[in-house]
């Protein structure tokens, strides 16, 4: 396949989440009939066998837009993106997380309004915590020290409508709107492949975190414009990253360091504050985590286990009288587009379980589970959790 000939060249970068990738590369595939499309998978040195488990479920006569990258270490996020990058072919170049579900007219529509704008720089998607919930990330302002002061004051919080003050999300914007926008999360980021010759790819000092902001910002100031799209995917949001660990907010905030020092050479004022910032939060994680780990407080909600679980039902008032748990949802049944819209328009309160009768695996936001036997399916929820 000559580079004339693909439209879209798909890269995943994967640490340690081989079922998640398993799920995402499915819905991909499933997205992308009628493109000419390659699938490039670069794994950092996942100590879970990834690649032999893809090798597996994958294989090449059956598979072959796809093919598998072994870092032989982990690289980052920025330098294992660059790797497959260097090798891929397509018009458009879809940076996508592992931990991501598409539906069936994500891509499609993600090309159709690409070709429709000659000055895209980047495009990025609305996407849903496993709750349903807008993911606040799906669009973003530039992190300027203004913006950033704001975020880290909390005036971004107190006030998210707000163009001056809450212009780090930009919940200004409707969110069902296409719109131009500052920043495009690297969960989904679909750039022209000529843009990233002109502008760069990724700048590889970023270990991970803050690459999709600087590369976002380039392309700004090289005279495009990056854009929100509400076509719909889920987003895990980092299964293989603890969002409240130490080292995360650390890496985080380091992140955000180091892009003040790039671009902001001159803005020394916001360096000090910022160092603050990066060691308050830490400290706070590592005493709230401790605390509730000495006083045994847990948290009922997104990433554990001990949720009930109910087959999926058509009658959402019935779904909205059982106490929160994950909404099973059977791919041999439903498309992937359905489950995501009616996860979207949900009241939030229940979390997605997706079952793929393919390879008989659960997953959640909280875990994933093998089992042979399709789970139980009815127009009603079972009020009892499911056998594990």
């Amino acid at each position: 396949m000559t580079a004339s000939q693909t439209d879209l060249s798909v890269i995943i970068v994967s640490y340690n989440v081989r079922f998640y990738l398993e799920q995402c590369l499915r819905s991909v595939f499933a997205a992308g009939q009628r493109l000419r499309m390659e699938v490039l998978v670069v794994d950092n040195a996942s100590p879970d066998a990834t690649l032999d488990f893809l090798k597996e479920r994958f294989p090449q006569a059956q598979w072959p837009a796809l093919r598998l990258i072994d870092a032989g270490a982990n690289l980052g996020f920025g330098k294992a993106n660059n790797l497959a990058l260097a090798q891929a072919k397509g018009e458009f170049i879809l940076f996508l997380n592992p931990d991501t579900l598409l539906g069936e007219d994500t891509l499609h529509q993600a090309i159709a309004f690409a070709r429709q704008h000659p000055d895209l720089g980047a495009l990025g998607t609305r996407m849903l915590n496993d709750n349903g919930s807008f993911a606040p990330e799906s669009h973003r302002g530039v992190p300027s020290p203004w913006v950033a002061f704001c975020k880290m004051s909390g005036l971004a919080s107190l006030f998210p409508k707000s163009r001056r003050f809450g212009r780090y999300y930009m919940r200004y914007l409707d969110e069902d709107q296409a719109a131009p926008i500052d920043i495009v999360s690297g969960a989904f980021m679909l750039i022209p492949k000529a843009a990233l010759e002109e502008t760069g790819s990724f700048d590889e000092t970023f270990f991970m975190y803050g690459e999709d902001i600087d590369l976002s910002y380039r392309l700004l100031k090289s005279g495009r414009q990056n854009y929100y799209l509400p076509a719909t995917i889920l987003h895990y949001k980092g299964e293989s990253t603890s969002k409240t660990s130490y080292r995360y907010v650390q890496t985080f905030y380091g992140a955000m360091l180091i892009f003040f020092r790039k671009h902001y050479p001159h803005a020394h004022f916001i360096s000090i504050p910022i160092h603050l910032a990066v060691m308050a939060r830490a400290t706070m994680t590592y005493v709230w985590g401790n605390l509730r780990r000495l006083l045994h407080i847990r948290k009922r909600g997104r990433g554990h286990t001990d949720l009930p679980r109910y087959t999926f039902t058509t009658d959402r008032e019935r779904l909205a009288d059982l106490p929160p748990g994950y909404v099973t949802f059977h791919l041999g049944t439903h498309s992937r587009h359905e489950t995501l819209e009616w996860l979207r328009t949900s009241d939030h309160r229940h979390y997605l379980a997706l079952y793929d009768p393919e390879t008989g695996v659960t997953v959640t936001g909280a875990d994933t589970r093998t089992d042979s036997r399709a789970p139980y399916h009815s127009q009603t929820p079972n009020p009892k959790p499911q056998a594990r």
